[in-house]
Protein backbone atom coordinates (compact mmCIF):
# COMPACT_ATOMS: atom_id res chain seq x y z
CA UNK A 1 0.00 0.00 0.00
CA UNK A 2 2.76 2.20 0.85
CA UNK A 3 4.40 2.13 -2.91
CA UNK A 4 0.43 2.48 -4.03
CA UNK A 5 0.25 5.90 -2.28
CA UNK A 6 3.90 7.21 -3.02
CA UNK A 7 2.80 6.79 -7.11
CA UNK A 8 -1.24 8.21 -6.11
CA UNK A 9 0.73 11.06 -4.85
CA UNK A 10 4.07 11.61 -6.44
CA UNK A 11 2.95 11.57 -10.36
CA UNK A 12 -0.27 13.04 -9.94
CA UNK A 13 0.93 15.46 -7.88
CA UNK A 14 3.51 16.67 -10.03
CA UNK A 15 1.06 17.51 -12.53
CA UNK A 16 -1.85 19.18 -10.55
CA UNK A 17 1.01 20.92 -8.41
CA UNK A 18 1.48 23.35 -11.59
CA UNK A 19 -2.20 24.36 -12.08
CA UNK A 20 -2.60 24.83 -8.24
CA UNK A 21 -0.33 27.55 -8.22
CA UNK A 22 -2.94 29.38 -10.59
CA UNK A 23 -6.11 28.11 -8.83
CA UNK A 24 -4.36 29.53 -5.44
CA UNK A 25 -3.54 32.86 -6.37
CA UNK A 26 -6.44 33.31 -8.98
CA UNK A 27 -8.30 32.51 -5.85
CA UNK A 28 -7.03 34.33 -3.30
CA UNK A 29 -7.41 37.69 -5.51
CA UNK A 30 -11.39 36.34 -5.98
CA UNK A 31 -12.17 36.76 -2.59
CA UNK A 32 -10.93 40.34 -2.33
CA UNK A 33 -12.78 41.93 -5.32
CA UNK A 34 -13.15 44.97 -3.96
CA UNK A 35 -9.66 45.18 -2.94
CA UNK A 36 -8.20 44.53 -6.61
CA UNK A 37 -11.06 46.46 -8.52
CA UNK A 38 -8.90 49.44 -9.21
CA UNK A 39 -6.19 47.00 -11.04
CA UNK A 40 -6.84 46.09 -14.54
CA UNK A 41 -5.17 44.30 -17.24
CA UNK A 42 -4.86 45.36 -21.53
CA UNK A 43 -7.22 42.94 -23.75
CA UNK A 44 -4.87 43.47 -26.32
CA UNK A 45 -2.05 41.18 -24.15
CA UNK A 46 -4.33 38.37 -23.81
CA UNK A 47 -5.50 35.34 -26.15
CA UNK A 48 -8.32 36.36 -28.86
CA UNK A 49 -11.22 34.85 -26.76
CA UNK A 50 -11.09 38.00 -24.49
CA UNK A 51 -10.84 41.08 -26.66
CA UNK A 52 -14.05 42.27 -27.80
CA UNK A 53 -15.27 41.80 -30.97
CA UNK A 54 -19.26 42.95 -31.72
CA UNK A 55 -19.60 44.01 -28.44
CA UNK A 56 -19.12 40.36 -26.76
CA UNK A 57 -17.57 39.41 -23.32
CA UNK A 58 -21.03 41.28 -21.61
CA UNK A 59 -19.43 44.64 -23.27
CA UNK A 60 -23.00 45.74 -23.32
CA UNK A 61 -26.05 44.65 -21.23
CA UNK A 62 -28.40 47.54 -22.34
CA UNK A 63 -28.92 51.08 -23.58
CA UNK A 64 -31.28 54.08 -22.30
CA UNK A 65 -32.34 56.41 -25.11
CA UNK A 66 -32.49 60.41 -23.55
CA UNK A 67 -33.80 61.84 -26.82
CA UNK A 68 -33.72 61.50 -30.96
CA UNK A 69 -29.82 61.88 -30.95
CA UNK A 70 -28.47 60.74 -27.34
CA UNK A 71 -28.03 57.47 -26.34
CA UNK A 72 -26.48 55.68 -23.42
CA UNK A 73 -25.13 52.25 -23.48
CA UNK A 74 -23.77 50.21 -20.57
CA UNK A 75 -22.41 47.52 -19.71
CA UNK A 76 -18.85 45.66 -18.53
CA UNK A 77 -17.49 48.72 -20.69
CA UNK A 78 -19.39 51.62 -18.28
CA UNK A 79 -21.45 54.43 -19.07
CA UNK A 80 -21.01 55.84 -22.73
CA UNK A 81 -22.82 58.48 -24.99
CA UNK A 82 -23.24 57.75 -28.38
CA UNK A 83 -25.51 58.93 -31.53
CA UNK A 84 -28.88 57.47 -33.10
CA UNK A 85 -26.47 55.54 -35.68
CA UNK A 86 -24.53 53.58 -32.42
CA UNK A 87 -21.20 55.10 -34.49
CA UNK A 88 -19.69 57.88 -32.31
CA UNK A 89 -19.11 57.38 -28.72
CA UNK A 90 -18.02 59.53 -25.72
CA UNK A 91 -17.08 58.61 -22.35
CA UNK A 92 -19.80 59.01 -19.66
CA UNK A 93 -17.68 57.47 -16.45
CA UNK A 94 -16.58 60.39 -14.94
CA UNK A 95 -17.15 60.16 -11.21
CA UNK A 96 -16.87 56.70 -10.98
CA UNK A 97 -13.46 55.36 -9.42
CA UNK A 98 -10.58 53.71 -11.72
CA UNK A 99 -10.61 50.31 -12.90
CA UNK A 100 -13.41 48.38 -15.00
CA UNK A 101 -15.04 46.37 -12.49
CA UNK A 102 -15.60 50.12 -10.23
CA UNK A 103 -17.45 50.32 -14.19
CA UNK A 104 -19.31 47.36 -13.95
CA UNK A 105 -23.12 48.77 -15.06
CA UNK A 106 -25.83 46.13 -14.21
CA UNK A 107 -28.99 48.73 -14.62
CA UNK A 108 -29.42 52.90 -15.83
CA UNK A 109 -32.47 54.71 -14.92
CA UNK A 110 -33.67 57.92 -16.25
CA UNK A 111 -36.14 59.54 -13.62
CA UNK A 112 -39.42 61.23 -14.54
CA UNK A 113 -37.61 64.13 -13.29
CA UNK A 114 -34.71 63.49 -15.61
CA UNK A 115 -32.30 62.00 -12.73
CA UNK A 116 -29.93 59.43 -13.82
CA UNK A 117 -29.03 57.13 -11.44
CA UNK A 118 -26.83 54.08 -12.05
CA UNK A 119 -26.81 50.48 -10.63
CA UNK A 120 -23.14 49.51 -10.15
CA UNK A 121 -21.02 46.82 -8.95
CA UNK A 122 -19.98 48.54 -6.33
CA UNK A 123 -23.19 50.77 -4.96
CA UNK A 124 -25.65 53.31 -6.18
CA UNK A 125 -25.00 56.17 -8.24
CA UNK A 126 -26.58 59.72 -9.62
CA UNK A 127 -25.22 61.94 -12.02
CA UNK A 128 -24.75 65.50 -10.93
CA UNK A 129 -25.41 67.82 -14.34
CA UNK A 130 -24.02 70.73 -11.99
CA UNK A 131 -20.66 68.53 -11.80
CA UNK A 132 -20.99 66.37 -14.61
CA UNK A 133 -20.03 63.49 -12.80
CA UNK A 134 -21.51 60.68 -11.13
CA UNK A 135 -21.85 60.47 -7.20
CA UNK A 136 -22.39 57.78 -4.94
CA UNK A 137 -24.83 57.15 -2.72
CA UNK A 138 -23.27 56.02 0.96
CA UNK A 139 -25.92 53.47 1.78
CA UNK A 140 -26.38 50.43 4.87
CA UNK A 141 -25.45 47.72 2.50
CA UNK A 142 -23.51 44.63 3.25
CA UNK A 143 -23.65 43.64 0.04
CA UNK A 144 -22.61 46.38 -2.25
CA UNK A 145 -24.08 45.26 -5.46
CA UNK A 146 -26.95 47.04 -7.02
CA UNK A 147 -29.15 45.36 -9.47
CA UNK A 148 -31.88 47.27 -10.58
CA UNK A 149 -33.85 50.91 -10.41
CA UNK A 150 -37.14 51.52 -11.50
CA UNK A 151 -39.61 54.52 -10.82
CA UNK A 152 -43.12 55.29 -9.97
CA UNK A 153 -44.52 58.92 -10.18
CA UNK A 154 -41.30 60.89 -8.22
CA UNK A 155 -40.66 57.60 -6.06
CA UNK A 156 -37.33 55.85 -7.12
CA UNK A 157 -37.13 51.80 -6.13
CA UNK A 158 -33.85 50.66 -6.09
CA UNK A 159 -32.40 46.90 -5.62
CA UNK A 160 -29.74 45.54 -4.01
CA UNK A 161 -28.96 41.69 -3.88
CA UNK A 162 -31.07 41.82 -0.70
CA UNK A 163 -33.15 44.90 0.02
CA UNK A 164 -35.38 47.59 -1.73
CA UNK A 165 -34.65 50.90 -1.26
CA UNK A 166 -37.33 53.62 -1.43
CA UNK A 167 -37.58 57.46 -1.94
CA UNK A 168 -38.46 60.74 -3.78
CA UNK A 169 -36.32 61.05 -6.94
CA UNK A 170 -34.34 64.09 -6.33
CA UNK A 171 -30.50 63.53 -8.22
CA UNK A 172 -27.93 63.32 -5.54
CA UNK A 173 -30.12 64.58 -3.00
CA UNK A 174 -32.34 61.95 -2.95
CA UNK A 175 -33.33 59.89 0.72
CA UNK A 176 -33.74 56.36 0.95
CA UNK A 177 -35.59 54.11 3.28
CA UNK A 178 -34.09 50.97 3.84
CA UNK A 179 -36.76 48.11 3.08
CA UNK A 180 -37.09 44.33 3.87
CA UNK A 181 -39.25 42.48 1.64
CA UNK A 182 -41.60 40.07 3.02
CA UNK A 183 -41.59 36.72 3.30
CA UNK A 184 -43.49 35.25 -0.12
CA UNK A 185 -46.26 32.34 0.61
CA UNK A 186 -44.84 28.95 1.84
CA UNK A 187 -41.63 30.31 2.50
CA UNK A 188 -39.01 27.79 3.80
CA UNK A 189 -35.96 28.97 5.09
CA UNK A 190 -33.82 27.25 2.51
CA UNK A 191 -30.47 28.15 0.47
CA UNK A 192 -29.69 26.88 -3.14
CA UNK A 193 -27.17 23.84 -2.73
CA UNK A 194 -24.86 26.06 -5.51
CA UNK A 195 -24.57 28.82 -3.26
CA UNK A 196 -23.42 26.71 -0.18
CA UNK A 197 -20.90 25.00 -2.65
CA UNK A 198 -19.77 28.44 -3.67
CA UNK A 199 -19.60 29.69 0.27
CA UNK A 200 -17.67 26.68 1.43
CA UNK A 201 -15.33 27.30 -1.22
CA UNK A 202 -14.90 30.46 -0.75
CA UNK A 203 -15.07 30.75 2.92
CA UNK A 204 -17.70 33.64 2.54
CA UNK A 205 -20.04 31.19 4.17
CA UNK A 206 -18.28 32.05 8.07
CA UNK A 207 -17.83 36.02 6.69
CA UNK A 208 -14.63 37.87 6.80
CA UNK A 209 -13.00 35.11 8.94
CA UNK A 210 -13.70 32.49 6.77
CA UNK A 211 -12.36 33.96 3.77
CA UNK A 212 -9.35 34.95 5.19
CA UNK A 213 -8.61 31.07 6.64
CA UNK A 214 -9.51 30.28 2.79
CA UNK A 215 -6.99 32.47 2.04
CA UNK A 216 -4.73 31.03 4.34
CA UNK A 217 -5.77 27.62 3.11
CA UNK A 218 -4.21 29.09 -0.74
CA UNK A 219 -1.25 29.65 0.62
CA UNK A 220 -1.06 26.32 2.13
CA UNK A 221 -1.60 25.10 -1.55
CA UNK A 222 1.06 27.32 -3.35
CA UNK A 223 3.31 25.64 -0.31
CA UNK A 224 2.79 23.03 -0.65
CA UNK A 225 2.57 22.24 -4.62
CA UNK A 226 6.00 24.36 -4.63
CA UNK A 227 7.68 22.07 -2.01
CA UNK A 228 6.66 19.05 -3.73
CA UNK A 229 7.96 20.16 -6.71
CA UNK A 230 11.22 20.83 -4.88
CA UNK A 231 10.82 17.57 -3.07
CA UNK A 232 10.36 15.77 -6.96
CA UNK A 233 13.71 17.21 -8.48
CA UNK A 234 15.56 17.82 -5.26
CA UNK A 235 17.12 14.25 -5.55
CA UNK A 236 18.04 14.03 -9.03
CA UNK A 237 20.00 17.08 -8.59
CA UNK A 238 21.75 16.10 -5.16
CA UNK A 239 23.14 12.82 -7.34
CA UNK A 240 24.18 14.79 -10.40
CA UNK A 241 25.77 17.21 -8.05
CA UNK A 242 27.77 14.26 -6.11
CA UNK A 243 29.08 12.36 -9.27
CA UNK A 244 30.26 15.73 -9.96
CA UNK A 245 32.07 16.00 -6.50
CA UNK A 246 29.98 19.00 -5.52
CA UNK A 247 28.89 19.87 -2.25
CA UNK A 248 25.38 19.08 -1.34
CA UNK A 249 25.15 19.95 2.21
CA UNK A 250 22.85 22.84 2.07
CA UNK A 251 20.71 21.49 -0.70
CA UNK A 252 20.44 18.19 1.11
CA UNK A 253 19.37 20.22 4.57
CA UNK A 254 17.01 22.49 2.51
CA UNK A 255 14.99 19.34 0.76
CA UNK A 256 14.49 17.91 4.59
CA UNK A 257 13.29 20.44 5.48
CA UNK A 258 11.11 21.16 3.08
CA UNK A 259 9.89 18.01 2.92
CA UNK A 260 9.23 17.97 6.87
CA UNK A 261 6.76 21.22 6.49
CA UNK A 262 5.00 19.85 3.66
CA UNK A 263 4.36 16.46 5.27
CA UNK A 264 3.03 18.45 9.10
CA UNK A 265 1.40 21.03 6.39
CA UNK A 266 -0.57 18.56 4.59
CA UNK A 267 -1.02 15.99 7.26
CA UNK A 268 -2.80 19.19 9.49
CA UNK A 269 -4.92 20.58 6.91
CA UNK A 270 -5.87 17.72 4.68
CA UNK A 271 -9.52 17.46 5.66
CA UNK A 272 -10.05 21.70 4.63
CA UNK A 273 -7.89 21.12 1.52
CA UNK A 274 -10.00 18.33 0.11
CA UNK A 275 -13.36 20.44 1.54
CA UNK A 276 -12.01 23.26 -0.79
CA UNK A 277 -11.24 20.95 -3.66
CA UNK A 278 -14.43 19.23 -3.35
CA UNK A 279 -16.73 21.72 -3.42
CA UNK A 280 -14.79 23.63 -6.14
CA UNK A 281 -15.69 21.13 -8.52
CA UNK A 282 -18.96 21.48 -8.33
CA UNK A 283 -19.32 25.20 -9.57
CA UNK A 284 -18.99 24.47 -12.65
CA UNK A 285 -20.22 22.30 -15.64
CA UNK A 286 -20.37 19.34 -16.09
CA UNK A 287 -20.73 18.93 -12.19
CA UNK A 288 -22.52 21.96 -11.74
CA UNK A 289 -25.73 20.59 -13.06
CA UNK A 290 -25.84 17.85 -10.76
CA UNK A 291 -26.71 20.52 -8.01
CA UNK A 292 -27.85 23.64 -9.79
CA UNK A 293 -31.60 23.76 -8.84
CA UNK A 294 -30.98 21.77 -5.45
CA UNK A 295 -32.45 23.53 -1.91
CA UNK A 296 -30.63 22.79 1.40
CA UNK A 297 -31.15 24.54 4.57
CA UNK A 298 -28.56 27.16 5.79
CA UNK A 299 -25.76 26.55 7.89
CA UNK A 300 -26.73 27.44 11.04
CA UNK A 301 -25.15 30.35 12.43
CA UNK A 302 -22.92 30.51 9.07
CA UNK A 303 -23.36 33.68 6.75
CA UNK A 304 -26.07 32.18 4.56
CA UNK A 305 -28.42 31.79 8.18
CA UNK A 306 -29.78 34.93 7.57
CA UNK A 307 -33.17 36.42 9.13
CA UNK A 308 -34.13 38.41 6.17
CA UNK A 309 -35.24 35.80 3.49
CA UNK A 310 -34.37 37.69 0.39
CA UNK A 311 -30.80 38.13 1.55
CA UNK A 312 -28.38 37.80 -1.85
CA UNK A 313 -31.31 36.46 -3.71
CA UNK A 314 -32.65 39.67 -5.49
CA UNK A 315 -31.71 40.26 -9.16
CA UNK A 316 -34.44 42.24 -10.98
CA UNK A 317 -37.20 44.57 -10.68
CA UNK A 318 -39.75 46.57 -13.00
CA UNK A 319 -43.46 48.17 -12.91
CA UNK A 320 -45.88 46.67 -14.64
CA UNK A 321 -48.37 49.67 -15.34
CA UNK A 322 -51.35 47.57 -16.50
CA UNK A 323 -51.23 45.28 -13.22
CA UNK A 324 -49.82 47.98 -10.99
CA UNK A 325 -47.78 45.78 -9.43
CA UNK A 326 -44.02 44.95 -9.21
CA UNK A 327 -42.34 42.45 -11.17
CA UNK A 328 -39.46 40.82 -9.21
CA UNK A 329 -36.60 38.48 -10.00
CA UNK A 330 -35.01 36.67 -7.51
CA UNK A 331 -32.56 34.00 -7.63
CA UNK A 332 -36.16 31.30 -6.31
CA UNK A 333 -37.53 32.75 -9.48
CA UNK A 334 -40.17 35.50 -10.57
CA UNK A 335 -42.58 37.10 -8.24
CA UNK A 336 -45.35 39.92 -8.31
CA UNK A 337 -45.73 42.14 -5.45
CA UNK A 338 -48.11 44.98 -4.51
CA UNK A 339 -45.95 48.41 -4.71
CA UNK A 340 -47.79 49.15 -1.13
CA UNK A 341 -48.05 45.56 0.61
CA UNK A 342 -44.72 44.46 -1.25
CA UNK A 343 -45.18 40.63 -0.19
CA UNK A 344 -43.96 38.34 -3.26
CA UNK A 345 -46.23 35.74 -4.80
CA UNK A 346 -44.33 33.41 -7.26
CA UNK A 347 -45.94 33.33 -10.63
CA UNK A 348 -47.19 29.99 -11.36
CA UNK A 349 -45.55 29.79 -14.97
CA UNK A 350 -41.92 30.83 -14.88
CA UNK A 351 -39.49 30.92 -17.96
CA UNK A 352 -36.36 29.36 -18.33
CA UNK A 353 -33.59 31.35 -16.16
CA UNK A 354 -29.69 29.99 -15.59
CA UNK A 355 -28.74 29.46 -12.01
CA UNK A 356 -26.19 32.35 -13.54
CA UNK A 357 -28.92 34.95 -12.87
CA UNK A 358 -30.91 36.82 -15.00
CA UNK A 359 -29.60 39.37 -17.29
CA UNK A 360 -32.81 40.77 -19.29
CA UNK A 361 -36.16 41.76 -17.67
CA UNK A 362 -37.63 43.95 -20.57
CA UNK A 363 -41.49 44.65 -21.23
CA UNK A 364 -42.35 43.16 -24.44
CA UNK A 365 -46.37 44.11 -25.52
CA UNK A 366 -49.93 43.13 -24.12
CA UNK A 367 -48.26 42.10 -20.37
CA UNK A 368 -45.44 39.99 -22.10
CA UNK A 369 -41.95 40.45 -21.26
CA UNK A 370 -38.18 39.18 -22.57
CA UNK A 371 -36.06 37.08 -20.45
CA UNK A 372 -32.41 36.50 -21.20
CA UNK A 373 -29.65 34.46 -19.31
CA UNK A 374 -27.49 32.04 -20.17
CA UNK A 375 -30.37 29.70 -20.74
CA UNK A 376 -31.11 31.89 -23.71
CA UNK A 377 -33.80 34.58 -24.89
CA UNK A 378 -37.42 34.16 -24.31
CA UNK A 379 -40.74 35.72 -24.80
CA UNK A 380 -42.31 35.07 -21.53
CA UNK A 381 -46.16 36.03 -20.05
CA UNK A 382 -47.29 35.06 -16.76
CA UNK A 383 -50.87 34.47 -17.81
CA UNK A 384 -49.98 31.51 -20.28
CA UNK A 385 -48.82 28.27 -20.07
CA UNK A 386 -46.40 28.76 -23.35
CA UNK A 387 -43.26 30.09 -23.22
CA UNK A 388 -41.86 31.18 -26.66
CA UNK A 389 -38.11 30.72 -27.67
CA UNK A 390 -37.43 34.32 -28.84
CA UNK A 391 -33.56 34.00 -30.27
CA UNK A 392 -34.70 30.96 -32.24
CA UNK A 393 -38.28 31.77 -33.27
CA UNK A 394 -40.37 28.83 -32.06
CA UNK A 395 -42.03 27.47 -28.56
CA UNK A 396 -39.57 26.29 -25.89
CA UNK A 397 -40.10 22.97 -24.87
CA UNK A 398 -38.21 21.78 -21.84
CA UNK A 399 -37.59 22.11 -17.77
CA UNK A 400 -38.64 26.11 -16.86
CA UNK A 401 -35.68 25.95 -14.47
CA UNK A 402 -33.50 25.99 -17.97
CA UNK A 403 -29.88 24.95 -18.11
CA UNK A 404 -27.41 26.59 -16.61
CA UNK A 405 -26.02 27.20 -20.40
CA UNK A 406 -28.13 27.48 -23.46
CA UNK A 407 -27.45 27.60 -27.17
CA UNK A 408 -26.96 31.39 -26.59
CA UNK A 409 -25.48 32.81 -23.54
CA UNK A 410 -27.61 36.14 -23.19
CA UNK A 411 -25.85 39.06 -21.41
CA UNK A 412 -28.28 41.83 -22.60
CA UNK A 413 -30.55 43.62 -25.61
CA UNK A 414 -30.56 46.34 -27.24
CA UNK A 415 -33.01 48.27 -28.58
CA UNK A 416 -32.87 51.63 -31.37
CA UNK A 417 -34.72 54.50 -32.07
CA UNK A 418 -36.69 52.49 -34.62
CA UNK A 419 -37.50 49.40 -32.50
CA UNK A 420 -35.13 47.11 -33.64
CA UNK A 421 -33.32 44.62 -31.12
CA UNK A 422 -29.97 42.94 -30.95
CA UNK A 423 -29.58 40.08 -28.37
CA UNK A 424 -26.55 40.14 -26.89
CA UNK A 425 -24.42 37.34 -26.67
CA UNK A 426 -21.37 36.39 -24.23
CA UNK A 427 -19.70 34.81 -26.68
CA UNK A 428 -20.66 36.10 -30.55
CA UNK A 429 -22.09 39.86 -29.20
CA UNK A 430 -24.66 41.17 -31.17
CA UNK A 431 -26.95 39.59 -33.10
CA UNK A 432 -29.96 41.04 -34.82
CA UNK A 433 -33.69 39.76 -33.87
CA UNK A 434 -36.00 39.77 -36.55
CA UNK A 435 -34.31 42.17 -39.09
CA UNK A 436 -30.37 41.78 -41.11
CA UNK A 437 -29.09 45.15 -40.18
CA UNK A 438 -25.83 44.57 -38.36
CA UNK A 439 -25.04 46.69 -35.04
CA UNK A 440 -22.06 48.91 -35.81
CA UNK A 441 -18.36 47.18 -34.47
CA UNK A 442 -16.87 49.06 -31.50
CA UNK A 443 -15.17 52.17 -32.28
CA UNK A 444 -11.68 52.25 -31.21
CA UNK A 445 -11.54 54.21 -28.31
CA UNK A 446 -13.90 52.58 -26.69
CA UNK A 447 -11.59 49.47 -27.34
CA UNK A 448 -8.81 51.00 -25.97
CA UNK A 449 -10.07 51.84 -22.70
CA UNK A 450 -12.21 48.93 -22.01
CA UNK A 451 -9.57 46.89 -20.20
CA UNK A 452 -10.48 43.67 -18.48
CA UNK A 453 -9.97 43.90 -14.69
CA UNK A 454 -7.86 41.76 -12.69
CA UNK A 455 -10.39 40.11 -11.02
CA UNK A 456 -12.02 38.90 -13.99
CA UNK A 457 -9.26 37.37 -15.64
CA UNK A 458 -8.53 35.92 -12.21
CA UNK A 459 -12.17 33.92 -12.54
CA UNK A 460 -11.35 33.01 -16.15
CA UNK A 461 -8.52 31.53 -15.12
CA UNK A 462 -9.53 30.22 -12.34
CA UNK A 463 -12.76 28.63 -13.92
CA UNK A 464 -10.53 26.93 -16.79
CA UNK A 465 -11.90 29.33 -19.71
CA UNK A 466 -8.64 31.21 -20.15
CA UNK A 467 -7.21 28.04 -21.51
CA UNK A 468 -9.90 27.16 -24.20
CA UNK A 469 -7.92 28.89 -27.02
CA UNK A 470 -5.57 25.94 -25.80
CA UNK A 471 -8.07 22.97 -25.20
CA UNK A 472 -10.95 24.03 -26.80
CA UNK A 473 -14.53 22.62 -25.45
CA UNK A 474 -12.38 20.40 -23.42
CA UNK A 475 -11.62 23.62 -21.04
CA UNK A 476 -14.72 22.79 -19.04
CA UNK A 477 -12.89 19.76 -17.96
CA UNK A 478 -10.12 21.44 -16.36
CA UNK A 479 -12.05 22.20 -12.72
CA UNK A 480 -13.50 18.93 -12.16
CA UNK A 481 -10.76 16.81 -13.25
CA UNK A 482 -8.23 18.71 -11.23
CA UNK A 483 -10.40 18.96 -8.12
CA UNK A 484 -10.46 15.43 -8.35
CA UNK A 485 -6.69 14.74 -8.34
CA UNK A 486 -6.43 17.35 -6.31
CA UNK A 487 -8.15 15.44 -3.51
CA UNK A 488 -6.87 11.68 -4.52
CA UNK A 489 -3.26 13.69 -3.97
CA UNK A 490 -3.90 15.27 -0.54
CA UNK A 491 -5.24 12.02 0.63
CA UNK A 492 -2.91 9.56 -0.80
CA UNK A 493 -0.06 11.75 0.71
CA UNK A 494 -2.09 12.24 4.45
CA UNK A 495 -2.21 8.05 4.09
CA UNK A 496 1.60 7.61 2.84
CA UNK A 497 2.20 10.20 5.73
CA UNK A 498 0.17 8.10 8.40
CA UNK A 499 2.16 4.66 6.95
CA UNK A 500 5.96 5.84 6.58
CA UNK A 501 6.24 8.90 8.26
CA UNK A 502 4.25 9.58 11.66
CA UNK A 503 6.45 8.10 14.42
CA UNK A 504 4.30 5.27 16.48
CA UNK A 505 3.66 6.64 19.90
CA UNK A 506 5.41 5.22 22.75
CA UNK A 507 3.40 3.30 25.95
Amino acid sequence: MEKFYKKLHKWPGLIIAFLLLYFAITGIIMNHREFFSGIDVSRSSLPNDFHYKNWNNSAIKGNLILNSDSILVFGNIGVWLTDSTFTNYQSFNNGFPNGSDNRKIIDLHLSIDENLYAATQFGLFAFSKEKKQWIKFELDVNIKRFVAIECVNDTLYVLNRSYLFKGKSEGINTQFEKIELKQPRDYKNEVSLFETMWQIHSGEIFGIPGKLFVDVLGLVTIFLSITGIFYFFFPGWIKRRKKKSKTVTSIVKTNRWSLKLHNKTGAWLFVCLIVLFFTGMFLRPPLLIAIAYSKVSPVKYSHLDQPNPWYDKLRGLKFDEQRNEFLLATSEGIYYMDKDNLAPIAFKVQPPVSVMGINVLVPFSDGAYIIGSFSGLFLWHPAHPEIYNYAKGNLYEGNTTGRPVGDFKVTGLITDLDRKQYMIDYDKGAIPLYHDKLFPEMPENVVNESKMSLWNLSLEIHTGRFFRFLLGNFYILMVPLSGLVGVIVVLSGYLLWRKKFRKPKTR
